[in-house]
This record gives structure tokens, sequence and C-alpha cells, in this order.
């Protein structure tokens, strides 16, 4: 004869309540994180509640722990996190029809149902709880990664990511240096390795131009190119060309001294371009690219949605093989400023100004 057997879970408390034959038993919650409160079910993060400027993010004290719906997921509570020009478009709303269709492809939800909205795509943590199906990590590891932008983001106490978003923290790095790597150096390196074809084998010689050299993606593109040998001309501004020749340029144009194409016609032509800029640049710099060799051009800026798709930015972004802060490649994370995470809207500021000098961090513990 069978018997009926329930169990209740609840969030708020710390025991499954079982129910059989009469009998109430206490047994310790299978869900175990440790939080600012231990009985808490919230967390501080800051949020858009619409799309606009500055003034529309917002920090609150109650914005929802993450939990893990699927079995390939793991919970990262956050140290550090750093501010993309991403993360400044999305919060004027560029990309959300896009966005929205890749969180919602069915059309289920109605308009404005992803807010509140937590921007930040770089994390470097802590894992605080894993899936069932999480075979590489466990609660206390260290570890980075790079948050797709569909998903929500990294400047909150803690963030649920996949397991193949994530990859183990290099040692030799801080969380705040971790913090400022994942999403520019994946962005640089699926357009020079992806769609460039450039790799350590056949790089060695090959002429390189980066525009917007001084950026995330340009010091990090730099001393990947240098690593492997190839010869690399910097385009920015005068007061960033020390920084840029310390990671190994060979040439630095400055693109305020006068008109950039008068300036690279007087150079060999280039076998790679890799264009962090856009705008006017997308009209002219073709023609400095090598004639019948097959050099490549690659833009990151427009149209920006469409080509981080094609460069592989997406599920999967950890697992390219990069090996940072190791013997195989060595990259000096370059951090222009840190701001305490009471300092998000400043931050923001700073990278929708322009004009980087690497990158920008948010230390959240």
């Amino acid at each position: 004869m069978g018997f009926l057997k329930t169990c209740v879970l609840r969030r708020n408390a710390c025991t499954a309540v079982c129910f059989w034959r009469r009998q109430v038993v206490q047994k310790p919650s299978v869900r175990k994180i440790s939080t600012t409160s231990p009985r808490s079910t919230v967390m501080p993060a800051w949020v858009i509640d619409k799309y606009g400027s500055n003034e529309v993010l917002r920090f609150t004290q109650n914005m929802m722990i993450p939990m893990i719906h699927y079995p390939n997921e793991v919970i990262i509570k956050v140290h550090a996190a750093s501010i993309n020009p991403i993360d400044v478009n999305m919060r004027s709303g560029y990309g959300a029809t896009a966005l929205n269709m890749k969180r919602d492809p069915l059309h289920i939800k109605i308009k404005g149902e992803e807010f509140p909205l937590t921007l930040g795509r770089d994390v470097s943590g802590v894992v605080m709880e894993c899936g069932l199906d999480v075979r590489y990590f466990k609660p206390g590891d260290e570890v980075w990664a790079a948050v797709p932008p569909w998903k929500q983001g990294t400047l909150s106490e803690f963030v649920v990511v996949s397991g193949n978003e994530v990859s183990h923290k290099p040692k030799s790095l801080t969380h705040t240096q971790a913090a400022s790597l994942p999403y520019v150096a994946l962005t640089a390196w699926s357009a020079i390795n992806k769609i460039g074809g450039l790799n350590d084998k056949n790089c060695t010689g090959k002429r390189v131009l980066i525009l917007g050299a001084s950026g995330g993606v340009g010091t990090f593109a730099i001393q990947v190119m240098k690593a492997w040998d190839a010869h690399v001309t910097a385009v920015c501004s005068q007061d960033a060309s020390e920084l840029v020749r310390k990671l190994g340029a060979d040439d630095v144009i400055d693109y305020k001294s006068g008109n950039m194409e008068e300036q690279l016609k007087y150079l060999k032509p280039f076998d790679f371009i890799l264009d962090s800029v856009g705008g006017s640049t997308e009209t002219w710099a073709l023609k400095f690219l090598k004639k019948w060799s097959g050099a490549t051009y690659v833009t990151l800026v427009t149209p920006f949605l469409l080509n981080m798709d094609r460069l592989g930015i997406a599920d999967g972004m950890l697992q390219t093989g990069v090996t940072v802060g190791s013997k195989t490649l060595k990259i000096q994370p370059v951090i222009e400023k840190t701001f305490p995470f009471s300092k998000v809207p400043e931050a923001f500021l700073k990278v929708e100004r322009g004009h980087a000098r690497g990158k920008t961090v948010v230390s959240v513990v």
C-alpha cells in the first residue's frame, strides 16, 4: 500500500519541512549560500528601471539574490567588476530590441519586463554554489567570467552564470586586475584569432594597425600582437603614447596632430587592422590594407550586436585557450582607475567621456 510524502523548501528559512504520516522532521536546507545576512533573500546592486542617461542608475539593497535555474549554472560572489562601453550603451537603450529577443525568443513577456536590469559584463569573485552538472568548479574557487549582455550583469553582490562562461582566475592576478580583462580581452582575442586568423605561428613580421589603441581592447591587443612578434602601429592621442609604447607598440600615431589618413599613407600597408573607434574610420581604413594578400579589417563598433555574435563573444567566452598571467601569454592588466561600489555612476560617466587609458574597475567587496 502506497503513501504520500510531501516536502516544502522554504527559502527564508534554513529548514525543509517534511510531512509524512503526520510527523514533522527538521532537516538542513539543501540550498546553502553565504550572504551579508544569513537569512537574506536580497542583495545590494546597481540597476536601471528604464533606459536613459546616467540619472537612471539606481542603487538598491533589495535586488533578489539570483538562483540556479539550470544544472550547468554557478553563483559567484562578486569581488570586482568593470565598466565597458557596452554598459554605457545598454544603459541608454542601445540593442534593447535584439537583446530582449535573446532573453525572450517566444515573446511571452511584455515590454519592459527586463527591468530592473543590472549592468556590468566582467566579474572576478568566488564560487558560492554550483548546479548539479557543474564538474570543474566547487564553492570557494576563485573565478572570473564575462557575462553575455542579455543576462543580468555583475554590478551586484552575486551573479549567476553558465559554467561555460566562467574560468578559474589566474593566481597571479588580484580580483581587481582580473575584473579588468575578460570582456575586452575576449573581444580582442576573437577579432584577432577567430576573424583575423592570426596566431603565434603565423604572426611574425605581420603589420598590424590598432585604432583606439589606449582603450581596454587596444591595450590587450597590443600585448598579444607583440607576444606573437608582429609589428604594431598604434593610433591614440599624444598623452597616451607613452602607455602604448610601454606595452610594445612599434609606431605611434597621434590622431590629434593632423589628418590621420595623411599620416598613414606614408607607412607600409597592413596585414590586419583592428578598429575599436568606428565612425569615419570605416570609410577609409580599408585602403591601408595590403592588396591581394588576404589582409583583414575588423571593426568592433558598428554594427556592434552583429559583430558581437560574429566574433564569438557569447556562450563559452572563456574557453578560448588564452592563458593570462602564465608562461604561455603574459598580459599586463591596464587599469586607469578603480571606483568603490558606491561610486558606480561616476565610473559610468568616466567611461562615457571616452579617451580611455585602460579599464575602469569597480571594487564590490
